[in-house]
C-alpha cells in the first residue's frame, strides 16, 4: 500500500503532467519573494521551497527569493506581499501579531500544538483550510502552509535557567505569544528579527535568545557565546511556516499552476519537518561536545508556563473573536488528541533497545 507522501508525489508528477499537456496559453510568472530571513537556514528553506515550485509547474512560474530587509521592513513581509512590492512571501505567521494575535495560533505558541499534532490538525482536522481563509479575510494575501519545525531550543543563555526564580530578571529575545507570556513570568523580553539576535547576544544587550531548533540554530553560532543551552521549548512546542502570494499575482496564473504552487507547500512541509527533527539530533550532540552545559526546566516551570499561556489566551480571546475561533478549533483537536499516547509510544522513548549487531 502507497503511503500518504508517495499518493502525494505521484499526484504531484501527474498533476504536472497534466499542467505541461495544455501549457501553451499559460500565463508565465517571474515573482520575487520576500522574507525575514538575513539569510541561513531559513532563507535556504524558502530557495528549496522555490525551487520546487519552479520544477513542478516545469519552468512556468519562478520565484527569487530576497533576504530579510531587501523588499521591504523584515518583520513586515506580508505588507511587502499585500502591496505588491513582492508577489511572494516566506514567513513565520506570528510576526504579524502586533496587527492580530490570532497569527501565533497558526504559527506555534506555548499553549499551541507539537510539529506531529500540527501535521494532523493542517491536513487532516481543517487547520489549513482556516489558515487560508484566515490570511485572506483579515489579510488580504493567499496563504499555505509549506513548513513544521520541531519544538525549539527554550534559550541559549549566558545564565543558568531552570525555575522561575533563574528566569526572573531574564533580557530574552523572543517573538510572538511569549513576548507577553515571558514577561509575565518575570523575563525582560525583547522583539529583534532574526539578522540582529547574533550581535545583540554577543554585546550583552541580552542575556538569552530562542530563535529554533538545534540544527537552525547550530550555524548562526549562539552555543559558541552561550554557555547553556536550556530545553524542552515550552515556548513554542512545535513551528510553521507560510508561503503568502499577492492576490492579483495569483489569479493571473493557471488555476492548475495554483495547485502545483500548493502541493509543493505540501511537500516542502514534510521535508522540513523530516530534514530539521533528524538534523537536530546531530546538532545536540555537537553541543555537548563543544562544551556546552544541557539543561532541562524543572516540571514546575512547564506546568506554570502553559497555565499562564493558556490565561493569555483566554484573555485575547475575550476580545478578537476571530482569535477565539481558532483557538477553539485548536484547543477542540487538543483534546482529541489526549487519546493519541494511549495507543502510540512517543518517538524515541524506548526502555530497551537491542545492541548494535557486528
Amino acid at each position: 500500500m502507497k503511503s500518504n507522501f508517495t499518493k502525494l508525489v505521484l499526484g504531484a508528477i501527474t498533476a504536472a503532467s497534466i499542467a505541461m499537456s495544455g501549457s501553451a496559453q499559460a500565463q508565465k510568472a517571474n515573482w520575487s519573494m520576500a522574507t525575514p530571513w538575513g539569510g541561513g537556514v531559513f532563507l535556504e528553506e524558502a530557495k528549496r521551497y522555490t525551487n520546487m515550485v519552479e520544477k513542478l509547474t516545469d519552468g512556468r512560474v519562478k520565484i527569487t527569493v530576497f533576504p530579510a530587509g531587501t523588499l521591504g521592513k523584515a518583520l513586515k513581509v506580508t505588507d511587502s506581499v499585500k502591496a505588491g512590492v513582492a508577489q511572494a512571501g516566506h514567513n513565520w505567521m506570528g510576526y504579524d501579531w502586533g496587527i492580530d494575535k490570532t497569527t501565533v495560533i497558526f504559527g506555534g505558541y506555548v499553549g499551541g500544538l507539537t510539529e506531529e499534532e500540527y501535521f494532523l490538525w493542517l491536513y487532516r482536522a481543517g487547520g489549513a483550510e482556516l489558515w487560508q481563509k484566515y490570511r485572506m479575510e483579515k489579510f488580504g494575501v493567499v496563504s499555505i502552509p509549506c513548513g513544521i519545525f520541531p519544538a525549539e531550543v527554550f534559550l541559549h543563555s549566558k545564565k543558568k535557567v531552570t525555575n522561575l526564580a533563574e528566569y526572573k530578571g531574564i533580557k530574552q529575545r523572543t517573538a510572538g505569544a511569549w513576548a507577553e507570556v515571558g514577561g509575565q513570568l518575570g523575563a525582560t523580553t525583547v522583539i529583534l528579527p532574526g539578522a540582529e539576535v547574533y550581535a545583540a547576544l554577543e554585546r550583552g544587550v541580552i542575556d538569552a535568545t530562542e530563535w529554533s531548533g538545534p540544527s537552525a540554530n547550530e550555524p548562526v553560532g549562539f552555543h559558541k557565546i552561550a554557555k547553556y543551552i536550556i530545553f524542552p521549548g515550552v515556548h513554542q512546542p512545535g513551528a510553521t511556516q507560510e508561503c503568502e502570494f499577492n492576490k492579483a499575482a495569483w489569479n493571473k496564473i493557471s488555476p492548475k499552476d495554483r495547485e502545483l504552487i500548493t502541493i509543493a507547500g505540501r511537500l516542502k512541509t514534510f521535508d522540513s519537518w523530516t530534514g530539521h527533527a533528524y538534523k537536530d539530533l546531530g546538532a545536540y550532540r555537537r553541543f555537548e561536545k563543544s562544551g556546552n552545559t544541557m539543561l532541562r526546566l524543572e516540571q514546575s516551570f512547564i506546568d506554570t508556563a502553559q497555565k499562564v499561556g493558556n490565561e493569555w489566551a483566554d484573555k485575547v480571546a475575550a476580545s478578537n473573536p476571530t482569535f477565539k475561533e481558532v483557538l477553539n478549533h485548536q484547543r477542540k483537536f487538543q483534546m482529541e488528541m489526549t487519546d493519541y499516547p494511549k495507543m502510540r509510544t512517543a518517538p524515541g522513548a524506548r526502555t530497551a533497545i537491542g545492541k548494535i549487531l557486528k
